[in-house]
């Protein structure tokens, strides 16, 4: 758990969270038909077919893709720091959803098989990041896979408005997720079809060794 003391953090996690807060009911009207199939698939299709999986939605926002991997058959579990978004995703999906800060992690250890961080993972700040990597790491079964979707940059971080992001290339990724204790299965750019100038999106997926 981070310094509930250190006000740089309490600050970032405040004003990010305020910013959702705030604009929950219009993040749910512009993001609920975006199409994030490629990576569903994606992480399912590095898990096992035989039974239904228990995923942890990690930002579940208002519970989308909760409701897609229901759909599919699986046991998702939703995770968000905002108050309004855990609501929303319980409405809309009708499972278990977590409200916790993502710096401040309660969960336990080694019962999913698949953590889902679709456009979350980029709020942690650098300096936390493997310390919040490293529980998520051990969240997961041996032989678990961790998928990332995060906007790739050139390893700045600040404010973007009210929201704090982190904007990691593949390398310095890497080598957070690898320190981590994952080891990496591969990696691609979305959107899929074109040019890398135009693809902004780095989506990942590691695995909790056996």
């Amino acid at each position: 758990m981070s310094d509930p003391n250190d006000p740089e953090l309490s600050e970032i996690t405040l004003t990010t969270l305020s910013h959702y807060e705030d604009g929950a009911e219009s993040f749910w009207q512009g993001t609920r038909d975006h199409d994030v199939s490629q990576n569903i698939e994606a992480l399912l299709a590095e898990l096992p077919s035989d039974r239904p999986q228990r995923i942890l939605d990690f930002g579940c926002g208002p519970g989308r893709d909760l409701v897609a991997f229901i759909e599919r058959g699986h046991e998702p579990v939703g995770l968000d720091g905002a108050a309004a978004f855990v609501a929303m995703a319980r409405e809309h999906a009708g499972v278990e959803v977590l409200h916790q800060d993502f710096l401040a992690l309660e969960l336990p250890a080694g019962v999913f098989d698949g953590v889902f961080a679709n456009a979350t993972l980029f709020h942690v700040p650098s300096r936390e990041l493997p310390r919040v990597l490293g529980e998520l790491r051990a969240c997961l079964r041996p032989g678990g896979v961790l998928f990332s979707s995060n906007p790739r940059g050139d390893n700045r971080e600040g404010w973007n408005g009210q929201r704090y992001g982190a904007y990691h290339d593949l390398d310095a990724w890497r080598a957070y997720v690898t320190g981590a204790g994952f080891e990496e299965i591969r990696h691609y750019y979305r959107p899929p079809g074109l040019p890398r100038d135009e693809q902004p999106w780095l989506a990942s997926l590691w695995r909790r060794p056996e």
